[in-house]
């Protein structure tokens, strides 16, 4: 059999190549080809090896493993969530994540993943308020207007219809920096002084908060029949946005429900209560919105199958672009066995004199 030569060397995708990348392709062209990763992986949904992130939890935050398989092609990332840490100068999350693959355990790309996370998460917020919001969708209210603001605007402004924006966030400069950065996108961006006049005669709601504790964001009175709701920010035990009797009039859906009820909007409700797993929806299993009265709700946490699919995106984009590094990163010894020998020879040339 031939081996391939530098079986050594893995891609990899720095901050600084991600960003090229994108921008070469185009913000919503990405988001819009992203998007179809997204839900064709979804579709794919009982392929897929699935397990709840693993969480290792401190009082500042948590730091976290996501991964699955769908027996082709193997991926992981790992991501922190520490609210804190705009105090500091430092991003409240960031990430890098891995593809291999399954037939020879081999990384075939090592990517950044902070970037790339945002542009997931908003990508599969687009995709799922396109089977559950209301057609005529055209304004929506983005509450928490931090790191994820721009991403979910910019995502929903390219896969469905919205075309207006209202601000709001309890840090006003927030809100003038996310308004500053879309100045070009084609959006009607206002400011708005308090979550109830954001909410006011809004289609969809989207609620991106980063502190990691339990909140009402958004209280039942603020909610009106055929409301999209779409929570990003609730993500971990002991988290949450949105009241509980929101949740008791709504149509909940869920990426996959055993990490949901762990840590999303529903972990204030009873372990069984009906939801519904966003892949029966858009395989058309089952149904999405219903009515035009009715109230949807995406609690939506992140889940492995969309940083796999983000990775699956990137690798198929890279050839030929020149948007990545290649990493000595695997031990390749001339006999595979000879492990030790690869060292003593290392050994060897590190003796050998430097010429003048």
């Amino acid at each position: 059999m031939m081996v391939p030569e530098n079986l050594n060397l893995v891609p990899f995708v720095s901050v600084e190549n991600m960003m090229d990348l994108v921008l070469e392709i185009g913000i919503d062209t990405f988001l819009r080809e992203l998007a179809e990763f997204i839900e064709e992986d979804f579709r794919r949904w009982e392929r897929f090896d699935k397990t709840a992130r693993i969480a290792s939890h401190s009082a500042d935050g948590v730091i976290e493993l996501m991964p699955t398989s769908d027996g082709r092609l193997y991926g992981f990332k790992y991501v922190n969530g520490h609210p804190k840490n705009t105090r500091s100068g430092r991003q409240t999350v960031t990430a890098f994540g891995v593809l291999a693959d399954v037939d020879n355990g081999y990384p075939v790309l090592l990517a950044e993943m902070t970037i790339l996370t945002a542009l997931r998460t908003a990508a599969t917020s687009a995709v799922a308020a396109r089977y559950l919001a209301r057609r005529e969708s055209a304004t929506m209210a983005l509450i928490g207007n931090g790191a994820q603001s721009e991403f979910q605007a910019r995502a929903f402004a390219a896969l469905t219809g919205v075309r207006a924006l209202r601000l709001y966030d309890t840090d006003p400069s927030a809100s003038r920096r996310c308004r500053r950065n879309l100045a070009d996108v084609g959006l009607d961006i206002r400011i708005c002084s308090t979550a109830e006049e954001a909410v006011e005669g809004a289609d969809v709601i989207t609620t991106a908060t980063a502190d990691k504790q339990y909140a009402t964001i958004l209280t039942d009175n603020m909610v009106g029949p055929g409301v999209h709701i779409n929570a990003v920010g609730g993500d971990c035990p002991g988290k949450t946005e949105l009241h509980r009797d929101i949740l008791l009039r709504s149509d909940i859906f869920v990426e996959y429900s055993p990490q949901t009820r762990v840590e999303g909007e529903i972990q204030q409700l009873a372990p069984d209560h009906p939801v519904t797993e966003i892949w029966r929806v858009f395989t058309g299993v089952a149904p999405g919105r219903s009515s035009e009265s009715q109230i949807t709700l995406f609690d939506s946490v992140g889940f492995a199958t969309e940083d796999f699919s983000a990775l699956r995106y990137v690798r198929s984009k890279l050839s030929g672009t020149g948007h990545y590094t290649e990493l000595d990163m695997l031990a390749d010894p001339d006999e595979p066995r000879d492990l030790y020998g690869m060292l003593l020879r290392r050994e060897a040339q590190r003796r050998e004199p430097v010429e003048a």
